[in-house]
């Protein structure tokens, strides 16, 4: 079995992986055998990334470029190819959100968080499938949202973006799968980050919120998305392809859902 999730001589690419979730997945995947490249935008996170992976004992190369300009995305990706071979598993991590109510939003706002969340992924995973196919397959993992399936006030653009890239997933599935690609999405549910850690607090409400609404009856650690990530980036998982698998301890399967309530 642990051939399965065995990822030797493997290449992966996580965009925007510098930190939280994506540096997570970055660590598993290089833990579990793979060369391991993270992109990011700032070179001061992509330092402290390295040092990160000092501490486990683990090597990464990283790399500045921006995932939404096609040509700084190509060099990239050739300086990726150059130094450690063509890309097998591609994380489209790299994201941002808005949280403006709809009618304070400015236009430029709104594609901002679209070129990011949803062009991006698309730039990218155009430059390394033809690698993939050359070397008869590869992996390509998505991170969606919960927001994918449902509104919330004050973050139009970023589930729009997200509920795109539900979309495209299932679209590039349609058009790669056939070169034994498998394309998948991850959906993680409130996961405890350095960003939610001020939400987290007890007693504050939004973490009441996710306490009492999650059957699970907990946050979500960023180990518990890169385990999902491990399963759709190896072998185990070679005939899934366009799922969406949302880590969210259970809130999207019991819409209502109150920690220690007594079920009728």
């Amino acid at each position: 079995m642990n051939d399965s999730f065995d990822l030797t001589g493997k290449v992966a690419l996580v965009t925007g992986g510098t930190h939280g979730i994506g540096l997570a997945i970055a660590i598993l995947l290089a833990r579990s055998g793979a060369k391991v490249c993270v992109n990011g935008l700032h070179e001061d996170k992509l330092i402290k990334c390295k040092e990160e992976f000092r501490k486990e004992g683990l090597d990464v190369f990283t790399l500045l470029f921006d995932v939404t300009n096609e040509d700084a995305t190509d060099n990239g990706i050739s300086t990726i190819e150059k130094e450690l071979g063509s890309i097998d598993i591609l994380v489209n991590n790299a994201g941002i959100i808005k949280r403006i109510p709809i009618l304070d939003m400015k236009i430029p706002e709104f594609r901002e968080v679209l070129d990011v969340d949803l062009v991006a992924p698309l730039i990218v995973s155009k430059r390394v499938v033809p690698g993939m196919i050359s070397k008869g397959g590869g992996k390509i993992i998505n991170l969606c949202s919960m927001m994918s399936e449902y509104g919330r006030n004050t973050v139009s653009a970023y589930a729009s973006a997200k509920g795109g890239l539900k979309m495209l997933t299932r679209n590039m599935t349609c058009e790669w799968a056939k070169y034994n690609i498998q394309i998948n999405g991850i959906g993680p549910g409130y996961i405890a980050t350095s960003q939610t850690a001020p939400i987290r607090e007890n007693g504050h409400p939004f973490n009441d919120l996710v306490m009492m609404r999650t059957p699970a009856g907990r946050w979500g650690e960023p180990e518990d998305v890169a385990n999902a990530a491990l399963f759709l980036a190896s072998k185990a998982s070679s005939f899934v392809n366009g799922h969406i698998l949302y880590v969210d301890g259970g809130i999207m399967a019991n819409f209502g859902y109150v920690k220690g309530e007594n079920d009728l």
